[in-house]
């Protein structure tokens, strides 16, 4: 039969002493005499007892636990996100809790419950801007929101240069000569949709092209949507000749869409995307992208974490992260 583990009562039964002076030799406390101390380490070390890394983090007022609330837990950039902060979490002594929150009500009893009840030590807020959930966000506790500047001072951030994402990519497309270029957004709403216009609209001011409202495209992050703006655009009087599409998977709909129109990419039509998702190298043909590193996103947003529960970095620190650009056939022949 398996050996029974020892118990805290156990240590104490071999000691000869209290199982709360058990518990103050594990957690340190000056409140025990040096001969006392002795006989109940030896106790320790005779059963082979370990102490509850919980238990004693909760002695200390610490769980050395995070949690991260994200929209949800499929989307692969978000799941690349959690990813990183897990691994980073785990590296720093710390036991990372992932949920999903459909709407800002669901986010306020994830917070009240997570952080209410003291379970966890800091928070994780993927996408805050995406609805009202940023107005449940606890005060005077250690958060960072991860692919959103705060718009509050005393919240932390680590987001990609979503604005200069996008200025790279326009500037690509530009590059190769073309003028009128089309933009599929995410949802207007959202901090990185807007980040990502000023970005696509900085490059044609700079490049003095022609800003034309109706080359620009609302779509909901979903290759469906790229889809519908495919279409919407092949229905207006002069087809662009590029596009630049917010994320991979509504270029994906681009894309598709397009060669289901007998368009030749990228001779009649030139896509861009952003995310560089592991598929992106095997659409047909293969996805020009802007490379952003989502796992790196969610290390420092850890990092940054614990350096605010510890008290080791500022409030309102600002991270933003670059992209780069991976090229491929989707706007040039010659691509990689």
């Amino acid at each position: 039969m398996p050996r029974t583990r020892s118990t805290i009562r156990d240590v104490a039964r071999e000691a000869g002493v209290s199982h709360q002076t058990v518990s103050r030799v594990i957690n340190e406390s000056a409140e025990v005499l040096p001969e006392t101390r002795a006989r109940v380490e030896a106790a320790i070390a005779s059963l082979g007892f370990r102490p509850s890394a919980i238990a004693r983090s909760m002695a200390h007022g610490r769980t050395n636990t995070l949690a991260c609330i994200a929209p949800n837990l499929t989307d692969y950039t978000l799941a690349s996100v959690i990813e990183g902060a897990e691994l980073e979490a785990r590296r720093l002594g710390y036991f990372l809790l992932s949920s999903s929150a459909n709407d800002a009500q669901d986010f306020h009893a994830l917070v009240d419950e997570l952080v209410g009840n003291r379970r966890v030590d800091g928070l994780i807020v993927i996408n805050p801007y995406i609805d009202a959930r940023y107005e449940s966000v606890p005060q005077n506790f250690p958060v960072v929101f991860v692919g959103a500047c705060s718009h509050d001072k005393s919240i932390c951030s680590v987001s990609l240069d979503d604005e200069r994402a996008a200025y790279d990519a326009t500037r690509h497309l530009i590059a190769l000569g073309h003028q009128r270029i089309a933009m599929v957004t995410g949802p207007v709403e959202e901090d990185c949709s807007r980040d990502r216009s000023d970005g696509y609209l900085r490059a044609l001011q700079e490049a003095g092209l022609p800003v034309e409202p109706a080359l620009t495209i609302e779509g909901d992050w979903s290759a469906t949507s790229g889809k519908d703006a495919m279409i919407a655009l092949a229905q207006g009087k002069h087809l662009p000749s590029a596009i630049f599409a917010q994320n991979d998977r509504m270029a994906l709909g681009v894309l598709h869409t397009a060669r289901d129109m007998g368009l030749r990419i990228p001779e009649q039509l030139a896509v861009i995307g952003v995310d560089d998702m592991p598929l992106s190298s095997y659409f047909d043909p293969p996805l020009t992208t802007m490379h952003q590193d989502m796992p790196q996103i969610g290390r420092e947003a850890t990092l940054m974490l614990v350096g605010t529960i510890n008290k080791t970095v500022e409030a309102c620190t600002q991270m933003k992260l670059s992209a780069h650009l991976i090229m491929r056939q989707s706007t040039s022949e010659g691509g990689n």
